[in-house]
């Protein structure tokens, strides 16, 4: 079994039902996975059923039987088939969602240089073979890869009679280490860039008649001197030698790389300003990458999964929790320590990039991020110290004998996780690289197949108070008296506040909602969504949806419904589907006002596998 992150973990409950209410951290609730039912052929089935019938076999007349009968085979495998198209459609909302969006892949060095590299980077089956990167990368993502060498470095130097020397998160590098490490980094660049090399399978292009792209290579791969390192010096009286901090990242030529339709493949090596070559750390060399280019998430390939003090893998961390579990293990780990010292002492502002707000609640000082230590963040070439030098802390190394040990689990790749959402990258994705297919697997999947520590998820997402009352009408007041929502008197508007979900920034409700539960027929109403004209536009609505169907599924609800009369073309995006009145429970049927004209939308909500949960109680209706 693969390290966990042991006692730091609160034990999950476990449920029997679905019904079952997760109300605290780590509540999983696991669903056998639906299968695909078909009904039977109908033993007398109609002429036209029967014409297709006939039409899904066909003669294979070079292959005749012993008694000169000829012998049919199916060519329409309809389990198959059906799979394949449900798998496309659950792809299709991340295949438009990604398209533009810039990944930073960290590949650990137990992966790289062991067997699993190869279903990583390649998806094979029985009649095709393709780059899983090059695939993703031709679908509009653009990717940074960083792979790691300390196991190749380690090996390198076992060979030749020399013994590995860590400090800390750092190696020591002496000569006879920096040779190894231009070795293992060139020798790795090399082996990546010819997994990328791949194009299509002809046998499978051939029969679309597109013959001028056959020999193309499978994707453009770039690479060089694109960080700028510093000597890490003499610290505590040890001579690091040769090994490097980070000083910049050169975001601006890394960008054109991207723009330009290349894969940008960015080793651990950096280069002084006098010339030499520095063995950086490589987890400091890709959380610094990942904030200077403004990266929309991390992937961290590591060679096993995160894991529960019960064993159980954890699907979802908001960033609160994530950086809870760290500082409990502070006095025990040497970089748990080092995690709280850089957040805490050094700090550093939010990197303005998409739509992140900046601002998290609940900080173990009662600050918002943005509050702290003015750092500044310079297009890339890193925070600067006041003194004209960069300090290393613009990314997080993890590494040495703590991590090599597994003594603390994967503790580590958490703390950088943790690190670089501070920073503004806003999802962060912890992947068992022994899985095959794991990245495909992850981002295209519902519920993924790994660990997501998020920065922003409901961010600042709760049950409504009764302080809440004016901040809620202020926002559904001009929609009333447009006609887009029912009038509410106060004491109705009172009545209902318990079932009400507000979004809040900075004191102000920017965003409401009501999810009103009909625990008799196992749904909910939502009600009353309504967002600020100022935030309209940066996905409030959509956060909003998305916890109050997270929400209802917790309460044991499977179904959704609202009545609208402007909004059913925002609805139906979000897959809710017109019914009739008759599928509205009839405890709500009685207090329509059918003079309105509304539209009635369902959605059947699917069990929530994803390990993402909300609190607060909410009354029943």
């Amino acid at each position: 079994m693969a390290p966990s992150l042991s006692s730091s973990f609160i034990n999950p409950p476990k449920f029997s039902t679905f019904n079952e209410l997760p109300c605290s951290f780590h509540h999983f609730c696991f669903h056998p996975q639906s299968k695909l039912q078909f009904k039977p052929f109908s033993p007398q089935p109609s002429p036209l059923v029967a014409h297709f019938s006939n039409r899904k076999k066909k003669c294979n007349v070079l292959n005749e039987g012993v008694n000169g009968s000829v012998e049919e085979e199916s060519y329409y495998n309809a389990m198959e088939d059906k799979q394949f198209v449900r798998s496309f459609r659950e792809a299709w909302p991340y295949l438009w969602a990604y398209r533009g969006s810039t990944f930073v892949l960290i590949i650990s060095g137990e992966v790289v240089s062991g067997p699993f590299l190869d279903p990583i980077l390649k998806a094979r089956s029985s009649n095709f073979n393709f780059s899983v990167s090059s695939f993703l990368h031709h679908l509009g993502i653009r990717f940074v890869i960083v792979p790691g060498t300390h196991v190749q470095i380690d090996k390198l130097l076992t060979e030749r009679g020399c013994q590995p020397k860590y400090v800390g998160r750092y190696r020591i590098t002496d000569k006879e280490s920096l040779e190894a490490a231009m070795e293992a980094a060139g020798g790795i660049r090399l082996m990546i860039e010819a997994k990328l090399s791949p194009g299509p399978s002809i046998c499978n292009i051939r029969r679309h008649g597109d013959n001028s792209r056959w020999h193309d290579v499978g994707v453009s791969v770039a690479s060089g001197n694109f960080l700028a390192a510093k000597r890490r010096g003499v610290v505590n009286g040890i001579d690091f030698g040769s090994t490097g901090e980070v000083k910049k990242v050169d975001a601006s030529r890394m960008r054109e790389r991207l723009d330009a339709g290349c894969v940008v493949i960015l080793t651990n090596l950096g280069y002084s300003s006098s010339g030499e070559v520095l063995n950086c750390n490589t987890y400091e060399v890709a959380t610094a990458c990942a904030l200077a280019i403004g990266a929309d998430k991390l992937i961290c390939i590591i060679d096993g999964p995160i894991l529960d003090e019960n064993g159980r893998l954890i699907h979802f961390l908001p960033l609160q929790e994530a950086d809870m579990l760290i500082r409990r293990r502070a006095e025990q780990s040497e970089t748990a320590a080092n995690y709280v010292k850089a957040v805490d002492e050094e700090g550093f502002n939010s990197h303005e990039h998409n739509n992140f707000n900046g601002t998290v609640k609940s900080l173990p000082n009662g600050q918002h991020f943005t509050e702290w230590h003015n750092a500044t963040f310079h297009n890339g070439i890193g925070f600067e110290n006041g003194n004209g030098l960069g300090s290393s802390e613009q990314g997080f190394a993890i590494g040495g004998q703590e991590r090599l040990s597994r003594m603390n689990g994967y503790l580590s790749e958490l703390a950088a996780a943790a690190f670089v959402c501070r920073g503004g990258v806003q999802r962060v994705h912890l992947l068992d690289g022994t899985i095959s297919g794991v990245l495909l697997l992850e981002l295209f999947k519902r519920d993924g197949m790994g660990t997501m520590v998020a920065s922003d998820l409901y961010e600042g997402t709760r049950m409504a108070q009764s302080k809440d009352m004016s901040g809620i009408k202020q926002i559904i007041q001009p929609l009333e008296a447009s006609g887009i929502l029912v009038k509410r008197t106060d004491e109705e508007l009172l009545q209902t506040l318990d079932h009400f979900v507000v979004v809040e920034r900075e004191g102000q409700i920017i965003a409401c909602g009501a999810l009103l539960p009909y625990f008799e027929d196992k749904c909910g109403e939502i009600a009353a969504i309504a967002v600020s004209p100022d935030c309209r536009g940066q996905g409030q609505g959509d956060k909003l949806l998305d916890y109050m169907e997270k929400k209802a599924s917790s309460l044991g609800l499977d179904m959704l419904f609202l009545l609208t009369t402007r909004t059913a073309d925002w609805f139906v995006r979000r897959g809710f589907s017109e019914c009739s009145i008759e599928y509205i429970p009839e405890k709500k049927r009685r207090t329509i006002n059918l003079s309105r004209k509304s539209k009635y939308y369902m959605k059947k909500l699917l069990p929530n596998k994803s390990g993402i949960t909300v609190a607060g109680k909410l009354a029943s209706n």
